[in-house]
């Protein structure tokens, strides 16, 4: 059985499993390739699909720097963990290099079970808001497919919930790790023959097409763009998995650098070809074809296996608050069977939960949006620099702090600016 992951937290994929630190969490096992697989695989979903509609709001130029914008800055707070949890090993008096910290212990290191609760909740927020992104992609690529079947909501709750339930059984990521590549396969294929059949369309490429659309428009790209560089909490995860935990930043520079320029290019191809025709999930775009149903088919499969690994993390958060209850405790020592069965029935309560709630999402690029641009932007800025003001603060020279001040400042501004454009929305 494969070890399971640190509290919180969700284990990095092919990850070796015999090294244990703190939290039984898998440690140095993983080689720099394997990290910068697994990097991707917790970076990319299905937020760049929503790109080329969000370079359509913002203009090409806008679009470009803004996901470039969105990367740096992911990057850094990135950085900024890894920084926190190298100052608490050094701090730590017995064998530092087994200590695993989570991003939730962090959290309560910094300002104790307020602190762990709020950073778990804010995880359990994102990982949700993506996942719910993956069943609305798929539902609405699938009804674009078989339009006569049944709707969006009937491929949610008739194909898509009881393959979810069943995969939600699997509870270590190394388990999932052969989906996961062969939905990496999938998603290289499917982005390339996107990215093929654009250029086929573009003539006279800047023609009709803005640069830039303005201001106003510039926050629903970040937002987009933001939602694009998810899986942030399995950065600490990620660093403590590998064998030479030095060259972790140097891959995960190399991985993002690498993102940047697809999302950018993958962004600008789709809106040239398309212009203001261009949808909220570029698939949609595509002509009615047997190549457009494999591509929008290919892409399903690939979300759909690529699905369990970002409800992993919000199975763990759940199981520990369903462990550390006193009633499931009671219940689990006098009830033979019952830790089993409250578990994975917890497991397909959250899994329909968010089926529900995709089949209610109006717009994918609204809500693709509204999540990058209030809970993303909460947990990729705002508390990373938080952490890092009270763990490495003393340490810090001026300008860092100054730049530290001015990513928690940002990050609280634009979470604040998403929840009002949300709620204007919303009453109009």
């Amino acid at each position: 059985m494969a070890a399971e992951p640190a509290k919180g937290e969700a284990a990095p994929l092919l990850a070796r499993e015999d090294s244990k630190g703190r939290g039984g969490a898998a440690r140095g096992g993983a080689t720099w390739a394997q990290t910068l697989g697994n990097v991707v695989v917790s970076i990319v979903g299905t937020g760049v699909l929503g790109l080329p509609y969000a370079f359509r709001a913002a203009g090409w130029v806008a679009g470009s720097i803004g996901v470039a914008a969105a990367g740096f800055a992911t990057l850094y707070c990135m950085l900024l963990l890894v920084d926190c949890r190298d100052k608490l090993q050094k701090e730590e008096t017995e064998e530092p290099c087994d200590v695993h910290y989570t991003y939730g212990d962090l959290g309560d290191k910094c300002f104790g079970t307020v602190g762990r609760c709020l950073t778990e909740i804010l995880i359990l927020v994102s990982q949700a808001g993506g996942s719910v992104a993956y069943l609305v992609f798929i539902g609405e690529n699938l009804h674009s497919v078989f339009s006569q079947s049944m709707s969006s909501a009937g491929f949610i709750f008739a194909v898509l919930l009881p393959v979810q339930i069943a995969l939600s059984f699997i509870r270590s990521l190394p388990s999932l790790s052969p989906f996961s590549i062969f939905a990496d396969v999938c998603n290289v294929l499917a982005m390339a023959m996107v990215i093929r059949k654009d250029l086929q369309l573009i003539d006279h490429p800047f023609a009709n097409r803005s640069a830039f659309n303005g201001v106003t428009a510039i926050p629903f790209a970040f937002g987009v763009a933001v939602f694009c560089f998810e899986g942030f909490s399995m950065t600490l995860s990620l660093e403590s998995s590998m064998a030479e935990r030095r060259k972790f930043r140097w891959v995960l520079s190399q991985a993002v650098v690498g993102i940047i320029f697809v999302y950018s290019c993958f962004g600008i191809c789709g809106y040239l070809a398309y212009g203001e025709a261009t949808m909220d999930i570029i698939t949609l775009n595509l002509p009615n074809s047997w190549s457009s149903a494999a591509v929008k088919v290919g892409l399903c499969i690939a979300l759909a296996f690529t699905f369990p690994v970002m409800m992993h993390p919000i199975h763990e958060i759940v199981e520990d608050r369903f462990r550390s209850s006193g009633c499931f405790q009671k219940l689990s020592n006098s009830v033979p069977g019952a830790e089993w069965l409250g578990l994975h029935s917890s497991r397909i309560f959250t899994v329909t939960i968010l089926a529900v709630v995709a089949s209610f999402v109006p717009e994918f690029g609204s809500f693709v949006s509204f999540v990058g641009s209030t809970m993303c932007a909460l947990l990729s800025f705002v508390l990373p620099t938080l952490f890092h003001l009270n763990i490495v603060g003393s340490s810090m020279s001026l300008w860092q702090r100054v730049l530290d001040y001015s990513f928690l400042i940002f990050g609280l501004g634009f979470a604040g600016y998403g929840v009002f454009t949300t709620l204007v929305t919303l009453t109009d």
